[in-house]
Protein backbone atom coordinates (compact mmCIF):
# COMPACT_ATOMS: atom_id res chain seq x y z
CA UNK A 1 0.00 0.00 0.00
CA UNK A 2 0.96 3.72 -0.91
CA UNK A 3 1.55 5.88 2.01
CA UNK A 4 -0.03 8.26 -0.34
CA UNK A 5 -2.49 8.02 -3.83
CA UNK A 6 -3.23 10.77 -5.83
CA UNK A 7 -5.45 9.69 -8.66
CA UNK A 8 -6.67 12.24 -11.24
CA UNK A 9 -5.95 15.36 -8.82
CA UNK A 10 -7.65 19.10 -9.64
CA UNK A 11 -8.12 22.05 -8.21
CA UNK A 12 -8.94 25.36 -9.05
CA UNK A 13 -8.93 29.03 -7.23
CA UNK A 14 -11.27 31.87 -7.84
CA UNK A 15 -9.08 35.05 -7.87
CA UNK A 16 -11.66 38.20 -8.65
CA UNK A 17 -13.57 36.68 -11.96
CA UNK A 18 -10.99 34.26 -13.16
CA UNK A 19 -10.77 30.51 -12.80
CA UNK A 20 -7.06 29.31 -11.91
CA UNK A 21 -6.46 25.89 -12.61
CA UNK A 22 -3.77 25.27 -10.06
CA UNK A 23 -3.93 21.40 -10.54
CA UNK A 24 -4.76 19.51 -13.62
CA UNK A 25 -5.21 15.51 -13.66
CA UNK A 26 -2.44 14.75 -11.36
CA UNK A 27 -2.04 11.32 -10.60
CA UNK A 28 1.21 10.10 -8.17
CA UNK A 29 2.21 7.20 -5.85
CA UNK A 30 4.16 7.30 -3.21
CA UNK A 31 6.08 4.57 -1.23
CA UNK A 32 6.98 5.02 2.71
CA UNK A 33 10.16 6.10 3.05
CA UNK A 34 10.82 7.75 0.43
CA UNK A 35 12.39 11.36 -0.10
CA UNK A 36 11.06 13.20 -2.97
CA UNK A 37 10.63 16.44 -4.14
CA UNK A 38 7.84 18.61 -6.01
CA UNK A 39 9.89 20.91 -8.07
CA UNK A 40 8.25 23.91 -10.61
CA UNK A 41 8.33 27.50 -11.69
CA UNK A 42 5.88 29.61 -9.29
CA UNK A 43 2.44 28.80 -10.18
CA UNK A 44 2.93 25.43 -10.97
CA UNK A 45 0.91 23.63 -8.09
CA UNK A 46 3.72 22.65 -5.95
CA UNK A 47 2.36 24.31 -2.89
CA UNK A 48 -0.93 23.14 -3.49
CA UNK A 49 -0.25 20.08 -4.33
CA UNK A 50 1.40 19.69 -0.45
CA UNK A 51 -1.54 21.60 0.42
CA UNK A 52 -4.16 18.86 -0.67
CA UNK A 53 -1.79 15.88 0.32
CA UNK A 54 -1.73 17.70 3.62
CA UNK A 55 -5.83 18.09 4.21
CA UNK A 56 -5.42 21.17 3.99
CA UNK A 57 -7.66 22.11 1.30
CA UNK A 58 -10.09 20.01 -0.44
CA UNK A 59 -9.92 18.93 -4.20
CA UNK A 60 -12.10 19.63 -7.04
CA UNK A 61 -12.16 15.93 -8.21
CA UNK A 62 -10.32 12.93 -7.87
CA UNK A 63 -9.18 11.19 -5.08
CA UNK A 64 -6.43 11.29 -2.56
CA UNK A 65 -4.93 8.47 0.09
CA UNK A 66 -2.73 8.85 3.02
CA UNK A 67 -1.88 6.35 5.21
CA UNK A 68 -4.48 4.06 3.37
CA UNK A 69 -7.52 6.92 4.58
CA UNK A 70 -9.10 8.03 1.64
CA UNK A 71 -9.86 12.08 1.91
CA UNK A 72 -13.10 11.90 -0.16
CA UNK A 73 -15.01 10.09 2.87
CA UNK A 74 -13.37 11.87 5.97
CA UNK A 75 -14.92 14.39 7.49
CA UNK A 76 -13.39 17.99 8.68
CA UNK A 77 -12.07 16.29 12.26
CA UNK A 78 -11.43 13.27 11.02
CA UNK A 79 -9.03 15.07 8.51
CA UNK A 80 -7.61 17.19 11.01
CA UNK A 81 -7.03 14.09 13.15
CA UNK A 82 -5.24 12.58 10.59
CA UNK A 83 -2.86 15.42 10.12
CA UNK A 84 -2.32 15.41 14.27
CA UNK A 85 -1.27 11.84 14.47
CA UNK A 86 -0.04 11.31 10.95
CA UNK A 87 1.40 14.38 9.59
CA UNK A 88 3.97 16.67 9.96
CA UNK A 89 4.45 20.25 8.56
CA UNK A 90 7.56 21.85 7.73
CA UNK A 91 6.83 25.70 6.56
CA UNK A 92 9.40 28.05 4.80
CA UNK A 93 8.51 30.89 7.33
CA UNK A 94 8.95 28.26 10.32
CA UNK A 95 5.57 29.03 11.78
CA UNK A 96 6.60 29.05 15.78
CA UNK A 97 4.47 30.27 18.59
CA UNK A 98 6.68 33.07 19.23
CA UNK A 99 5.83 33.39 23.08
CA UNK A 100 6.91 29.78 23.03
CA UNK A 101 10.39 28.44 23.82
CA UNK A 102 11.70 25.82 21.72
CA UNK A 103 11.08 23.01 23.51
CA UNK A 104 7.45 24.07 24.25
CA UNK A 105 6.95 24.68 20.40
CA UNK A 106 8.08 21.13 19.94
CA UNK A 107 5.55 19.88 22.86
CA UNK A 108 2.59 21.87 21.34
CA UNK A 109 1.65 18.91 18.81
CA UNK A 110 2.28 16.22 21.71
CA UNK A 111 0.08 18.83 23.72
CA UNK A 112 -2.92 18.30 21.26
CA UNK A 113 -2.38 14.82 20.86
CA UNK A 114 -2.65 13.93 24.95
CA UNK A 115 0.58 12.67 25.80
CA UNK A 116 1.47 13.39 29.77
CA UNK A 117 3.89 15.94 30.56
CA UNK A 118 6.80 14.24 31.41
CA UNK A 119 6.69 12.04 28.52
CA UNK A 120 5.91 15.42 26.01
CA UNK A 121 8.73 17.08 27.86
CA UNK A 122 11.70 14.05 27.51
CA UNK A 123 10.66 13.34 24.21
CA UNK A 124 11.02 17.11 22.90
CA UNK A 125 14.40 17.15 24.85
CA UNK A 126 15.65 14.28 23.21
CA UNK A 127 14.53 15.56 19.61
CA UNK A 128 16.20 18.92 20.33
CA UNK A 129 19.34 17.28 21.08
CA UNK A 130 19.17 15.09 17.95
CA UNK A 131 18.55 18.28 15.38
CA UNK A 132 21.38 20.12 17.35
CA UNK A 133 19.49 22.06 19.75
CA UNK A 134 21.02 20.82 22.95
CA UNK A 135 21.09 23.54 25.33
CA UNK A 136 18.87 26.16 23.48
CA UNK A 137 15.50 24.80 25.29
CA UNK A 138 13.65 27.37 26.51
CA UNK A 139 14.72 30.38 23.98
CA UNK A 140 11.78 31.91 21.88
CA UNK A 141 12.39 32.22 18.36
CA UNK A 142 13.38 35.99 18.18
CA UNK A 143 16.34 34.07 20.16
CA UNK A 144 17.25 32.08 17.56
CA UNK A 145 19.06 32.06 14.26
CA UNK A 146 16.88 31.27 10.84
CA UNK A 147 18.87 28.20 10.67
CA UNK A 148 17.78 27.13 14.53
CA UNK A 149 14.09 28.13 14.24
CA UNK A 150 13.76 25.66 11.04
CA UNK A 151 15.66 23.22 13.03
CA UNK A 152 13.33 23.52 15.70
CA UNK A 153 10.07 23.30 12.91
CA UNK A 154 11.55 19.93 11.79
CA UNK A 155 11.41 18.47 15.22
CA UNK A 156 8.49 19.77 16.18
CA UNK A 157 7.26 18.09 13.02
CA UNK A 158 8.75 14.58 13.59
CA UNK A 159 8.63 14.56 17.55
CA UNK A 160 5.40 12.19 17.35
CA UNK A 161 6.85 9.84 14.25
CA UNK A 162 4.51 11.07 11.72
CA UNK A 163 3.88 8.94 8.68
CA UNK A 164 4.72 11.76 6.50
CA UNK A 165 6.43 15.32 6.76
CA UNK A 166 5.31 17.65 4.01
CA UNK A 167 7.91 20.68 4.10
CA UNK A 168 7.20 23.41 1.79
CA UNK A 169 10.28 25.39 0.69
CA UNK A 170 12.28 24.53 3.82
CA UNK A 171 15.24 25.93 2.94
CA UNK A 172 14.07 29.44 1.16
CA UNK A 173 14.83 31.73 3.76
CA UNK A 174 18.56 30.03 4.89
CA UNK A 175 21.54 30.31 3.59
CA UNK A 176 23.17 27.58 1.44
CA UNK A 177 25.45 26.17 4.29
CA UNK A 178 22.56 26.01 6.80
CA UNK A 179 20.08 24.54 4.52
CA UNK A 180 23.02 21.74 3.52
CA UNK A 181 22.79 21.40 7.27
CA UNK A 182 19.21 20.65 7.67
CA UNK A 183 18.80 18.79 4.46
CA UNK A 184 21.77 16.36 6.01
CA UNK A 185 19.93 16.50 9.18
CA UNK A 186 16.68 15.25 7.29
CA UNK A 187 18.28 12.67 5.06
CA UNK A 188 19.69 11.04 8.37
CA UNK A 189 15.89 11.11 10.24
CA UNK A 190 14.36 9.61 7.00
CA UNK A 191 17.14 6.70 6.43
CA UNK A 192 17.16 5.96 10.40
CA UNK A 193 12.98 6.51 11.14
CA UNK A 194 11.70 5.68 7.73
CA UNK A 195 9.67 9.10 7.98
CA UNK A 196 8.45 10.37 4.09
CA UNK A 197 9.95 13.76 3.08
CA UNK A 198 7.95 15.40 0.37
CA UNK A 199 9.24 18.74 -0.21
CA UNK A 200 8.33 21.29 -2.26
CA UNK A 201 10.93 24.02 -3.73
CA UNK A 202 12.59 25.59 -6.02
CA UNK A 203 16.00 25.23 -4.54
CA UNK A 204 18.94 23.47 -6.47
CA UNK A 205 20.20 21.35 -3.84
CA UNK A 206 17.14 19.88 -2.31
CA UNK A 207 16.65 18.52 -5.68
CA UNK A 208 19.77 17.32 -5.66
CA UNK A 209 19.38 15.69 -2.32
CA UNK A 210 16.17 14.44 -3.14
CA UNK A 211 16.10 10.60 -4.32
CA UNK A 212 12.89 11.10 -6.49
CA UNK A 213 12.31 14.37 -8.30
CA UNK A 214 8.99 15.09 -9.24
CA UNK A 215 8.05 18.13 -11.57
CA UNK A 216 5.17 20.44 -12.63
CA UNK A 217 4.20 23.09 -15.19
CA UNK A 218 0.95 24.66 -15.26
CA UNK A 219 -0.80 22.10 -12.85
CA UNK A 220 0.58 19.19 -15.02
CA UNK A 221 2.49 16.46 -13.63
CA UNK A 222 5.56 16.73 -16.35
CA UNK A 223 8.23 14.48 -15.25
CA UNK A 224 8.81 11.86 -12.87
CA UNK A 225 12.22 10.38 -11.90
CA UNK A 226 13.90 8.45 -9.52
CA UNK A 227 17.86 8.23 -8.79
Amino acid sequence: MYIVDCARVTKSYQQGRVTVQALKDVSLQIERGEFLAVAGPSGSGKTTLLNLVGGLDRLDSGNIMVAGQAFETMSQSQLANLRLHKIGFVFQAYNLIPVLSAIENVEYVMLLQGLPPRERRAKSRAILDEVGLEGKYHRRPAELSGGQQQRVAVARAIVSDPAIVLADEPTANLDSKTGQGLLEMMKQMNAEKRITFIFSTHDRMVMEYARRLIKLKDGHLVDDQTK
